[in-house]
């Protein structure tokens, strides 16, 4: 799935959108650690997991500050973020991670573009940088245990 998460000229209607598609991460990171075998593989998309629900605690305060109430929950993309783990679940874990590295590379895509917007406040600017940081390494590491597996 390519996202337009990133192309929205107002900041307070990217910043509504980062937070649902952190929560449709954090839906689908769920569903992979509830599905994977590998305890060690686990262990790291459990840290992973952690990072997306700080992305949403820290898009919320972003939003509150732009006098905006932050959504509660990902919108209908969670069910194809989600399913993709569910399904690559009959093919074990290297098929999780592959379904993982495509949520992972719109979420990369997504917060590549936040970091440029034009009317991004400094306290959003620092936000989706720490936020694409994390991405990228999410990304790499999961690439990395794929091409191990």
């Amino acid at each position: 799935m390519v996202t337009t998460i990133g192309t929205e000229s107002s900041l307070t209607k990217l910043v509504e959108n980062l937070i649902h598609l952190e929560y449709d991460a954090i839906a689908a990171y769920e569903a992979a650690v509830d599905r994977l075998d590998d305890t060690a593989i686990k262990e790291s998309m459990r840290g992973f997991l952690s990072d997306h629900q700080n992305h949403v605690r820290a898009l919320g305060e972003v939003s509150r500050e732009l006098g905006e109430t932050p959504p509660t929950g990902g919108d209908a993309k969670q069910m194809l973020t989600k399913g993709k783990v569910v399904l690559a679940d009959m093919a074990g874990d290297k098929a999780i991670l592959q379904a993982m590295k495509t949520n992972e590379d719109d979420t990369n895509t997504a917060y590549e573009r936040a970091a440029g917007h034009d009317d991004a406040t400094p306290a959003a600017r620092t936000m989706f940088d720490g936020a694409l940081a994390d991405e990228r390494r999410h990304k790499a590491w999961i690439e990395e245990t794929i091409a191990r597996l």
